[in-house]
């Protein structure tokens, strides 16, 4: 397990064990004795605390491959079977009992990692955000150039009124509904949610209370982080219906920044390459290929202009794997033509 794609892949082989062995034989007394004799899920060290969970054997594992779609040697599927109950139980333990320990999605993590060398000095903890210069450039006439305007351009002609918050917004959900079928670079569409904030933004800026420069400006973000009352799925189905009750940080600077949500983009299930629950999210540029990922989504639409911005962990995949931004004329052109000869 030298890679992440292995550990993604076999990790979750234990827990996959433990499911299908829950209704083989209970504890042994002196094993429930042991359970007792420590705080919830808190072995002392990394497998040197008493064993928990069901029993399980060669053959246990053996059969939970062919779930998870990958073969072992018979001494790994014994090594499994033998250090089971004393490595990886008690995680399970955690969320299945007896002894349970909840975690809530706000709980901070109890280790911190600073990568901070001694001797060099501390970068600023607030960044200062200087906003690019005014430009002369007039409004496009048609809705695809204005989609692959950059958002230095947009947020200009918006806080101008030379192009309202809503008809951006419309542009967005038209080529989403137009050419994401092809893509699969959306998980959910907020259009409701995208326009009621759009004709609050053009309110507010007509009001002449203009936030700044995303105020207006449709955005996806990642489905990885948490809207509150709109599902965050992880792109895994087990968590399709999972709908968060509080923003996370990024999505609650945005909306305080007047930014409107359009769509909740795409990742590799768990945030693994680029397939989820709705397919594989394929790259605009070359619709036969894959977008690559995690940041699949994000990547494939800002590379087709499905969206003015996107908020993604790390710099997205495909518009990247073509070097070539999605403020491009030629790029544009390109990923047009790709698209429509898609099947």
């Amino acid at each position: 397990m030298n890679t992440r794609r292995q550990f993604l892949i076999k990790a979750p082989l234990g827990f996959l064990v433990a499911t299908a062995a829950c209704n083989d034989a209970a504890p042994t007394a002196s094993q429930s004795a042991a359970q007792t004799s420590t705080a919830a899920g808190a072995p002392p060290t990394f497998g040197t605390g008493p064993g928990a969970g069901p029993p399980v054997t060669a053959e246990t594992f053996a059969e939970a491959e062919k779930l998870v779609q990958i073969t072992m040697t018979p001494a790994e599927r014994q090594q499994l079977a033998e250090s089971w109950r004393s490595s990886l139980a008690q995680y399970l333990e955690r969320r299945t009992g007896p002894r349970k320990v909840t975690l809530a999605d706000t709980d901070a993590p109890a280790t911190l990692w600073n990568p901070q060398l001694p001797g060099i000095a501390a970068p600023p903890t607030i960044d200062r955000f200087v906003r690019s210069a005014a430009t002369s450039a007039s409004l496009p006439s048609t809705d695809d150039a204005i989609a692959f305007a950059p958002v230095t351009s947009l947020s200009r002609w918006i806080e101008s009124r030379q192009l309202s918050s809503e008809r951006l917004t419309q542009i967005y959900l038209s080529r989403i509904d137009r050419l994401d079928p092809k893509i699969r670079s959306v998980i959910t569409v907020t259009r409701d949610h995208a326009l009621a904030r759009a004709k609050a933004a053009d309110t507010e800026i007509v009001a002449g209370k203009y936030r700044g420069p995303l105020h207006g400006i449709p955005y996806g973000v990642k489905d990885l982080l948490d809207t509150n009352g709109i599902a965050t799925t992880y792109g895994a189905e087990p968590f399709r219906n999972r709908v968060p009750a509080a923003d996370s940080a990024v999505v609650r600077r945005l909306n305080d920044a007047g930014a409107v949500l359009v769509a909740k983009l795409s990742l590799g299930a768990l945030a693994l390459n680029d397939i989820w629950f709705g397919g594989q999210t394929m790259n605009p540029w070359l619709i036969e290929e894959g977008a690559s990922g995690s940041s699949a989504g994000p990547g494939a639409a800002m590379a087709a202009a499905l969206v003015a911005s996107q908020s993604a962990a790390k710099p997205a995949a495909a518009s990247s794997r073509r070097r070539c931004g999605a403020v491009s004329p030629a790029c544009a052109r390109r990923s047009a033509a790709c698209l429509a000869r898609a099947p």
